[in-house]
């Protein structure tokens, strides 16, 4: 008989707990579900400045990760990043004004397209002189290989007859 009073005493231990979980399953899929309808907090309004503002974040570089855009970036200055052109934009300011604002507060290295300048030509014109020079190089070598090769082999033949 004691067997059969302490499997009773378990069952009613053990139910409320499992009457618990039984709500708590339920309850947890749906919080879970309506996060998946939660509205993005960088959504814009309007979808021509939603264009916007996702063409700027993909433009500019996250100052910390420096190979990520901020639209991409987990860290910490991308999100404020972020947060700052959605400011922007919804203040009514252009494209211009926000890469002007990013190039004045963290220079050059913050667009991944840095602008044409004296300070940055060596980036737009070192390519082109370097596929110049290989360029050049190559004729050299080729020119160089096909004056080496004679043309006739017969005054070779009577050198070797000799």
């Amino acid at each position: 008989m004691t067997r059969t009073v302490v499997a009773e005493a378990t069952v009613q231990r053990g139910a409320p707990r499992k009457s618990l979980v039984a709500c708590l399953i339920p309850l947890a899929a749906v919080l879970i579900g309506a996060a998946a309808y939660a509205i993005d907090p960088t959504e814009l309004p309007d979808p021509v400045l939603q264009q916007r503002y996702l063409a700027l974040t993909h433009e500019l570089r996250c100052v910390q990760c420096q190979n990520e855009a901020i639209a991409d970036s987990p860290a910490g200055i991308a999100s404020d990043l972020r947060r700052e052109v959605r400011d922007m934009l919804l203040a009514g300011k252009s494209d211009d004004d926000v890469r002007n604002f990013m190039l004045a507060r963290y220079g050059d290295f913050v667009l991944f397209r840095p602008r044409f300048a004296p300070k940055t030509a060596w980036v737009w014109l070192t390519p082109g002189i370097l596929l110049l020079i290989g360029a050049f190089v190559a004729w050299r070598i080729v020119r160089a290989r096909t004056a080496l090769v004679p043309l006739d082999n017969e005054p070779l033949e009577e050198d070797f007859r000799r």
